[in-house]
Formats: structure tokens, C-alpha cells, sequence
């Protein structure tokens, strides 16, 4: 069986300057891909169909990335639902119909864990998804992911396209939102500790009681598992899904509690001070841990350890420390 990709491969990135689209454009640009095709915001409105389909008709694309979304922590799902929810809908339904419409019969969606029920089994199984009600402060936009999934699996099984997706867990690296309210809790630490240290504050205060769980893998891994399943052919890659489950989790099967992660990040950026935990910020769930024994089973597991990804990340940070 041929490779579902190679060198030659005109492969359309939406999403190339966010965090995900970047690592992976970086990845493919590593592996020896020269056909990579970009559009920035200003060249292109992924929530204008007419935009899109005038896109797609006026470049030659083999394979679609959809790593375009509008995301953010939890006090941004909870602020801004609407967008969460519209915005997403727009950017993935535009860009997988017009894929079909085009010829266009091989993409990958990027998703996210949150599409997976609240009260879910751990560690959260692909069969787990659409079995319980979901996290309500981030429904809208995991709903917008859930439909995303749907949309491939529909094209897949009524059109015979091989749509795939991919579920990550919580990401971070280079080129992440580090907004001080509105960024996940990863980027927003860095961010604390960082500001603490060269403003020599005392106390670093960390939203919640610091009592959950949370499963991170660094933004290069994550592309070098997407490169790994875009590379599987379709033949193979149908022996590890099913029609009505065909999304793969993507992390390292491992968890650290926030009140942990917030010391390391502490160690990482030498702030001297002590931390306070604010429990009148919500914690979200206890506990969210992807099943990764598919993605196993199909040969690729992470390479980068969270303190190594730490001190990569914040290296960079330390560089673009405005960055929103």
C-alpha cells in the first residue's frame, strides 16, 4: 500500500499562524514538504463561504489541515458562547464542504477533548463521545467540534472521501494565546510566573484549588502525530476506526494535578515567590485523561517530557512575552 501522502503533496494548512497549524507547517517544512499552501486572516476569511470556495477554485490543493478555530480557557467559553459556537461552525463547515466540492478527497480536522461527555470514563475512550452530557462552561465550542466529526464521518461514509480526525489533548508550545483571562491555563501560568518574576511580586495567585488533573502534550509532538496519521493509507487506517467512532485521541497518556504544574512552572521560570490557589474560579472537571492505546496501536507515541516542553516553551515566551 502507497503512502496517503508524499513530498509532492500540495497540502492547504487553514490555521498556519496559530499554534497547531504553525507546528505542523514547521514539521511538514522539516519532513521535506514544498507544497505547503497558507492564507492569513487578512488574505482570507474562513467564515465566508463565497471567500473559501473562490479559494479553493483558484489553487491547486491536494490535502486540507483544518487547524483554524476560534479556542480559548475557560472564562472565554463562558463569556463568549455564541462565538465559540458560530465561528467554528462557519470555519469547519466551509472548509470541509468546499474540500468535497472541489475533488479535494483527503483532510484532516483537529478537534479537541473537550467534545468528550463530563462524567466520562478515565482515561476517556474515541466510544466515549455523545454518551453524557458535556461540560457546560465549554459546551458551545464542543459542540462545534462534535459536529466537525460528524461532518468527516458523514462525507467518509456517504461519499467515500477519507476525512480524518484527530482529538488532542490540552496542547501547548510556540505560538500559543497568552492573554491574560482568555488563554487556557497552561500559557496563562507562564505567563503569571513570568510577569511575577521581573516585576519581583511575591505571590503568584492560580485560578481554582488546584485539585484537578490535566493531561498536556507539547504543540511539536502533536504535529509529528498528525504527519504520522495523514502518512497512514486509507486501507490501514480503516482497520483502527469505525464508521460512527472514526476520530483519533492524540496526548501522552499521562496526568499532573494543576497545583503540581504550577510548581513546575515555577522551578522553569525561577520565580522565588509562593503560590495562592483561587477557589472562587471555577476548576472545570476533576479529571481528563485521553485513552491513547489506538494511536499506539498505529506506531507513534510522544517524545517530549512536560518539564523539557516547559523549558522550550518558555524560552520562547520569554522572547514574545506580549503576545495575545
Amino acid at each position: 500500500m502507497s503512502s496517503a501522502i508524499d513530498l509532492k503533496t500540495r497540502i492547504f494548512i487553514a490555521g498556519h499562524q496559530g499554534m497547531v497549524g504553525s507546528a505542523i507547517m514547521r514539521k511538514l517544512k522539516k519532513e521535506g514538504f514544498k507544497n505547503i499552501i497558507t492564507a492569513s486572516r487578512s488574505e482570507l476569511d474562513l467564515c465566508n463561504q463565497g471567500a473559501v470556495k473562490k479559494f479553493f477554485e483558484t489553487n491547486l490543493i491536494d490535502y486540507v489541515v483544518i487547524a483554524a478555530a476560534k479556542v480559548g480557557g475557560i472564562l472565554a467559553n463562558t463569556n463568549y458562547p455564541v462565538e465559540f459556537l458560530s465561528e467554528n461552525l462557519s470555519i469547519q463547515n466551509n472548509l470541509i464542504t468546499q474540500s468535497y466540492k472541489s475533488g479535494i478527497k483527503e483532510l484532516l480536522f483537529l478537534g479537541s477533548s473537550c467534545i468528550y461527555p463530563k462524567n466520562s470514563k478515565q482515561p476517556m475512550h474515541e466510544s466515549e463521545l455523545l454518551s453524557g452530557h458535556l461540560q457546560p462552561n465549554n459546551e458551545p465550542y464542543a459542540i462545534a467540534k462534535i459536529a466537525g466529526i460528524k461532518l468527516c464521518e458523514s462525507y467518509n461514509r456517504e461519499y467515500g472521501t477519507d476525512y480524518r480526525s484527530v482529538m488532542p489533548t490540552n496542547l501547548y508550545g510556540p505560538n500559543d494565546n497568552y492573554h491574560k483571562e482568555n488563554s487556557h491555563v497552561m500559557p496563562a501560568l507562564i505567563r503569571r510566573f513570568h510577569e511575577a518574576k521581573i516585576n519581583n511580586e511575591d505571590i503568584v495567585s492560580v485560578w481554582g484549588t488546584g485539585s484537578p488533573r490535566r493531561e498536556f502534550l507539547h504543540v511539536d509532538d502533536m504535529a509529528d502525530a498528525c504527519l504520522h496519521i495523514m502518512k497512514i493509507p486509507k486501507e490501514q487506517f480503516e482497520e483502527f476506526v469505525e464508521p460512527m467512532v472514526s476520530h483519533i485521541n492524540v496526548g501522552c497518556g499521562e496526568e499532573i494535578t494543576i497545583s503540581n504544574l504550577a510548581e513546575l512552572i515555577k522551578k522553569v521560570t525561577s520565580f522565588k515567590g509562593g503560590i495562592v490557589f483561587d477557589d472562587s474560579y471555577p476548576d472545570g472537571v476533576d479529571k481528563k485523561l485521553l485513552d491513547v492505546s489506538k494511536l499506539k496501536d498505529m506506531g507513534w507515541s510522544y517524545k517530549i517530557s512536560l518539564e523539557e516542553g516547559l523549558k522550550n516553551t518558555y524560552e520562547w515566551y520569554a522572547n514574545h512575552p506580549f503576545r495575545e
